[in-house]
């Protein structure tokens, strides 16, 4: 079955980086669009940022550009978010997500806290 699996959160302070990482298993990972998404509490969860099967093209929310770096690793069937110039509005689940027949796939999510 799909499984995604999220890694890398933890606690940083303000300007800080992190690297998420999602290793996806169940259905063939280079052929489908991966995304990032985050929820941070009393909030909805949000897109943070896409990026298409080939890794060629990639989107990210206004609030993240020039900060935030997503890409994959199709032989690993990984994909990354690179996270730099963290701030506290940051904090939030980060999860790994991909869509197959209209069916939403979801990971666990991993804890990003922002703080100093």
């Amino acid at each position: 079955q799909v499984q995604l699996v999220e890694s890398g959160g933890g606690l940083v302070q303000p300007g800080g980086s992190l690297r998420l990482s999602c290793v996806a298993s169940g259905f063939t990972f280079s052929v489908y669009a991966m995304s990032w998404y985050r929820q941070a509490p009393g909030k909805e969860r949000e897109l943070v940022a896409g990026i298409a099967s080939t890794g060629i093209t990639t989107n990210y929310a206004d609030s993240v550009k020039g900060r935030f770096t997503i890409s994959r690793d199709n032989a690993k069937k990984t994909v990354y978010l690179q996270m730099n110039s963290l701030k506290p509005e940051d904090t939030a689940v980060y999860y790994c997500n991909t869509i197959m027949r209209g069916y939403d796939y979801w990971g666990q999510g991993t804890q990003v806290t922002v703080s100093s």
